[in-house]
């Protein structure tokens, strides 16, 4: 089990999640390693909780199937559950954001691209459209009348 963590300075918000719905459905970008060869795949691979593959010899079924060029081992990961939301705490805590079963391969690098929502921490204002790819946003929340931020951005992947 590997879990995707986060670890954000939250000002005036919090519930930061993926937009993850069937209809518009969050691709989690990795790089990936073989555990068997550990050889580290050269491109991004996206894996999303709605997608399913089967696995080759087997039954059973898998978020993410892949086979690694080098060792030719077929590996899969499958999500948990869907995203946890990202609550504001000060000094701000390493939370888990998801949860994968991998088998064979191991996720060792994330990139969060794709579109991030969060709640106003005094107001009920919804921000959708968040983009954390440079590490950092900033808005202006109308109805508490201030400034709110996502700083300090830092993903780790660790054994869950």
């Amino acid at each position: 089990m590997l879990a995707l963590t986060l670890t954000a300075d939250l000002t005036g918000v919090t519930n930061l999640s993926p937009l993850d719905t069937e209809d518009d459905p969050y691709f989690f970008t990795f790089k990936v390693q073989c555990t068997s060869c550990r050889e580290i795949h050269p491109n991004w691979v996206n894996v999303n909780r709605f997608e399913s593959n089967d696995v080759s010899g087997s039954r059973g079924e898998a978020n993410f199937v892949w086979k690694c060029k080098a060792c030719k081992r077929e590996s899969t990961a499958t999500i948990r559950a869907p995203a946890s939301s990202y609550q504001q705490a000060s000094p701000p805590k390493r939370q888990n954001i998801v949860e994968f079963d991998c088998r064979g391969l191991e996720f060792v690098e994330f990139k969060a691209d794709g579109e991030w929502t969060a709640k106003g921490l005094e107001s009920t204002t919804a921000f959708s459209g968040i983009d954390l790819q440079e590490g950092e946003w900033f808005d202006y929340d109308e109805k508490a009348g201030e400034e709110v931020s996502i700083k300090d951005v830092k993903w780790e992947i660790r054994r869950a």
